[in-house]
C-alpha cells in the first residue's frame, strides 16, 4: 500500500488504515514504540503492564509472601549515647 507524508502541526504523519490497526490489535490513543532501524520506521504496540503494588513486587522478586519469607528480628542494643543524640 502507497500512503503519502502530511504537515501535521510542526510534524508529519502518515494515515495507518483501520484494517491494519485492526489485525494488530491496536486502536485510537493505544501507546506504541516507534524505532528506526536503518531505512525503516517500525512501529510496534507497546505493552501496557499493569501497576504493581510494594507487595506485588516483593513477592515477584522473593517468589513467596513477604511476611513468609522474613526472619523475626531482635532489636540491637547501640548502647548509651555519647554525643548530642536525642532519644
Amino acid at each position: 500500500m502507497q500512503t503519502t507524508i502530511v504537515k501535521w502541526g510542526n510534524s508529519h504523519g502518515i494515515r495507518i488504515p483501520k484494517v491494519f490497526l485492526q489485525n494488530i490489535h491496536i486502536k485510537e490513543n493505544d501507546p506504541v514504540d516507534v524505532i528506526l532501524e536503518k531505512e525503516k520506521i517500525i512501529i510496534t504496540k507497546k505493552s501496557i503492564k499493569e501497576h504493581k503494588t510494594t507487595k506485588d513486587r516483593i513477592k515477584e522478586f522473593y517468589g513467596a509472601d513477604f511476611d513468609k519469607k522474613r526472619k523475626p528480628q531482635k532489636e540491637v542494643d547501640w548502647g548509651n549515647p555519647v554525643g548530642k543524640e536525642v532519644w
